[in-house]
């Protein structure tokens, strides 16, 4: 079964392997690919003292005098910093997006009798999501080992994504509503996190340890993009058309928060390092209208659109 030929659902038989075969083989070869199998790095080897901890470009105000003229040690923290929020940001996604919309398939709360492949790949795959904030807490926790900068997690908001994600649930009429929503977030995040990762690991002038703690990451969400595009196919075939343009607005608003750069978090971190006008710079950095967004490329939920024909029934600029 694909996308391709409809999402369309076999009657289960333990008996005979009828369903998903990339889900099939994802979750036959978990204990080989999964990097919670894998042997750790030693990270306090792989860290370079002498290398950035964030590269400047996805700073959204690297351009601004305020940085450029701060002093060498006020740059390097607000890199740091950005660092400590990048992993935050990808641990509140696995925790509070990600693993709730998974819960949800493996309880099929949404009526589409999915059988026991698909349940266990999403239960292999919510098992790698903890280990993948593992990884991500141990990855800022080094970097305040070896900087000597404190950088706590909580000082930082609650990231957009997730902030949005609640907002659009309690604003959902049913629990019906609210569950289809959590699932499109969940969607979204899985599908397109490698976007997010790809920003760090593909950037060599960057801190070797935060390029391999998200290259190991990124190995299984690959994978798991897979499966999370597969199960959003199934489900949108057995939606009524109230609950699919539910859906497809729900994967709007969740591209929307996910694309974007969290000025509030910013607004915390200069703040908290007493950075001279730094609000000035977070304001004329957010209402700049030539800024890119953030995370660009949703190719992977436009091809999904795509086969499901509803690409173009959905107000997202795909450009």
């Amino acid at each position: 079964m694909t996308i391709d030929n409809a999402h369309a659902l076999p009657e289960h038989d333990p008996n005979d392997p009828v369903e998903s075969a990339v889900v099939a083989r994802l979750a036959r070869n978990w204990g080989q690919r999964a990097t919670v199998k894998k042997p750790e790095p030693d990270l306090d080897t792989l860290f370079d003292l002498d290398k950035r901890d964030y590269p400047d470009e996805l700073l959204p105000f690297a351009d601004h005098d305020c940085f450029r003229h701060a002093p060498e040690d006020q740059q390097n923290r607000l890199r740091a910093w950005g660092w400590i929020a990048f992993n935050k940001n990808v641990m509140d996604i696995e925790q509070y997006v990600v693993n709730p919309g998974f819960d949800l398939v493996a309880h099929d709360a949404l009526d589409t009798g999915i059988g026991d492949t698909f349940v266990v790949a999403v239960h292999e795959a919510m098992v790698d999501e903890q280990y993948h904030t593992l990884m991500h807490l141990n990855a800022s926790a080094v970097t305040r080992r070896r900087r000597g900068w404190a950088m706590p997690n909580n000082a930082l908001p609650d990231v957009l994504t997730l902030r949005r994600q609640r907002a659009a649930t309690a604003d959902a009429a049913d629990p019906r509503k609210r569950a289809i929503t959590t699932f499109a977030f969940m969607t979204v995040a899985e599908i397109s996190i490698s976007s997010y990762l790809d920003l760090i690991s593909e950037n060599e002038a960057i801190q070797p340890v935060n390029r391999a703690t998200v290259r190991l990451h990124n190995r299984d969400e690959y994978c798991h993009a897979s499966i999370a595009d597969e199960i959003a196919g199934v489900v949108y075939d057995t939606l009524g058309p109230d609950d699919r343009r539910h859906l497809l607005d729900g994967l709007v608003d969740a591209m929307t928060a996910f694309s974007s750069n969290d000025y509030s978090t910013w607004r915390t971190i200069v703040e908290v390092i007493d950075l001279h006008d730094g609000q000035t710079m977070i304001d004329d950095a957010e209402h700049d209208t030539g800024r890119s967004a953030l995370v660009q490329d949703f190719g992977g939920i436009h091809k999904l659109c795509k086969h499901l024909g509803v690409a173009g029934e959905m107000s997202f600029d795909w450009a």
